[in-house]
């Protein structure tokens, strides 16, 4: 059998899948193409904790090895986080949830022009499990505006 027959055609069969049991992953389409963590040190960060006075979550993934968009991630700022709840990615303030894209050493954040969405799907405080799918459109520093899409993470914090 031939190895190109066992690539998967489709960038979104690339993604890890979308489990919720404390995988640490993290992936997603950024324009067409998937983009998951590189495996190098520090190249996946999942993290909720209590600061300032509310909850900050953040996961995302960094992969040296693409052209362009080298980081990707989700978050939220003094925002308490739910199972089943929907959140609209704006700009990264206190009681927002927001996206960002990290492209030549210039980090760029969803704004009320470019947004998206994150779902939360998990939320198991006991277990410290938390999964959830986004996705967003981002102007980068550059001007360029990439689409975010079939976003997934599952995440032990």
């Amino acid at each position: 059998m031939k190895c190109e027959e066992q690539t998967p055609k489709d960038p979104i069969d690339l993604l890890p899948p979308a489990t919720q049991i404390g995988e640490n992953t993290f992936g997603c389409l950024v324009d067409g193409e998937s983009f998951t963590p590189d495996g190098s040190p520090n190249s996946f960060s999942g993290s909720y904790n209590f600061h300032d006075g509310g909850y900050d979550l953040i996961v995302g993934g960094g992969n040296s090895q693409k052209d362009e968009i080298s980081g990707v991630s989700v978050g939220t700022e003094s925002l308490s986080i739910n199972t089943g709840e929907k959140y609209s990615l704006f700009t990264r303030t206190s009681g927002n949830a927001y996206g960002s894209v990290y492209r030549s050493s210039n980090t760029s954040y969803t704004s009320s022009e470019y947004s998206g969405e994150l779902f939360i799907s998990k939320h198991d405080p006991e277990n410290r499990i938390i999964s959830g799918t986004f996705w967003y459109d981002i102007k980068d520093a550059f001007g360029d505006v990439h689409e975010i899409r079939e976003g997934r993470f599952d995440i032990k914090y």
